[in-house]
C-alpha cells in the first residue's frame, strides 16, 4: 500500500511539473504576434459559453420585450376598436337625424305651401304586424281635431283614412288594405274609377271598361268623389294593364311609400290641394284650385 501511495505521489508531482512548464511556455510564447498562447486558450475555451449566454439572454430579452409590446398593442387595438364602434354608432345616429331633418323639412315646406288648408302633421308610432290588416297608428288624436274618415297623406301622395280617433292617437287604414279604397282618375284620359287594396303592395283600379285606352306609366290622382280625399292628390302610377271581360285588370304602384311611413299629414278639411303633376307629354305642371274644375270640364267635352 505504501508503494502504491508513493507511486501516485510521484505521478502527481510529475503532472504538476509538466503543467507548470506548459503554463510558463504559454506565458512566454506568442501566437501570430497577437497575444500570448494562454490567453488564446482561455478565450477559445470560454467563447462558446459566452456566445451561448449572450444568445440566451438576447432571446429572453426579446421574448420579454415582445410580450409586453404585444400586450400594449393588444390594449391599443381594443381601445381603437371601441372608439371605432362608437364612431360608427355616432355616424348612424347623425345619418338618422339628417334623414329625419330632411323629412321634416319636406313636411314644413308642404305645410307652408298650403298654409290656407287646415292640416296636422303626425308621427307614425305603430303599424299592423301582418298583411291581414294594413294599418298604422299616429300620435295625434281628437285633441288635435282629428276625426274619423279624415284623409291622411304625405307630400308624395295619398296614404289612407282615419278609421278610429282617440284622445291622443288615431288609427289609419292604408290604401293597400283589402278593405280600403279611394275615388281615382287617370290624369291623361280623365277616366274615373275607384282604386282599392288587396293586401299587396300594389293597388287595383276597378271597373275600367275594356275599350278604354290605359297605358303603363300613366298617373292617377284622387277624383274627390269619395268625399274623403280632396281631388288631384297623387294616388300612383299604372304598373300593369291586362285585358279582361268586361273590365281591364289594372295594377297601380302607390305614390306614397307605404312601407316607409314615419311622418304623415292629416287633412282636417276637403279643401283641394295643389300637387305637382305630370301632363301626358311629360312636362310638369301645378294647376291651381280655381282652374282645376275648368280643366276637368273641358277634358270631358267631345
Amino acid at each position: 500500500m505504501a508503494v502504491i501511495a508513493s507511486r501516485h505521489r510521484s505521478l502527481a508531482l510529475l503532472g504538476g511539473v509538466l503543467l507548470a512548464q506548459v503554463l510558463l511556455l504559454a506565458v512566454q510564447i506568442k501566437r501570430d504576434s497577437r497575444g500570448r498562447l494562454l490567453r488564446v486558450w482561455v478565450v477559445t475555451a470560454t467563447s462558446p459559453f459566452e456566445r451561448s449566454g449572450a444568445w440566451g439572454v438576447g432571446r429572453v430579452r426579446g421574448v420579454w420585450d415582445h410580450y409586453f409590446a404585444l400586450r400594449s398593442t393588444s390594449r391599443e387595438n381594443e381601445a381603437l376598436r371601441v372608439e371605432n364602434d362608437a364612431l360608427k354608432l355616432t355616424i348612424a345616429q347623425l345619418q338618422t337625424k339628417a334623414a329625419e331633418a330632411d323629412r321634416l323639412a319636406v313636411l314644413l315646406n308642404f305645410r307652408q305651401a298650403h298654409a290656407e288648408v287646415p292640416m296636422v302633421g303626425a308621427r307614425v308610432i305603430a303599424a299592423s304586424p301582418g298583411n291581414a290588416s294594413q294599418t298604422i297608428e299616429i300620435d295625434r288624436g281628437e285633441r288635435d281635431g282629428i276625426k274619423r274618415n279624415m284623409a291622411v297623406i304625405t307630400p308624395d301622395g295619398a296614404v289612407g283614412k282615419v278609421i278610429e280617433a282617440y284622445r291622443d292617437a288615431a288609427q289609419v287604414l292604408l290604401l293597400t288594405d283589402k278593405d280600403s279604397g279611394a275615388g281615382a282618375m287617370l290624369v291623361g284620359s280623365r277616366v274615373q274609377s275607384p282604386v282599392g287594396g288587396t293586401g299587396d303592395p300594389l293597388l287595383v283600379m276597378k271597373y275600367v271598361p275594356t275599350d278604354e285606352d290605359v297605358k303603363v306609366g300613366e298617373k292617377l290622382v284622387t277624383s274627390g268623389m269619395d268625399k274623403i280625399f280632396p281631388r288631384d292628390i297623387p294616388l300612383g302610377t299604372v304598373a300593369e294593364v291586362k285585358p279582361g271581360n268586361p273590365f281591364k285588370q289594372i295594377r297601380v304602384q302607390p305614390a306614397a311609400k307605404m312601407d316607409r311611413l314615419e311622418t304623415v299629414i292629416v287633412l282636417l278639411t276637403q279643401t283641394p290641394l295643389e300637387f305637382k303633376t305630370e301632363t301626358p307629354n311629360g312636362t310638369g305642371t301645378q294647376p291651381s284650385d280655381a282652374n282645376a274644375g275648368q280643366a276637368t270640364a273641358k277634358s270631358e267635352k267631345p
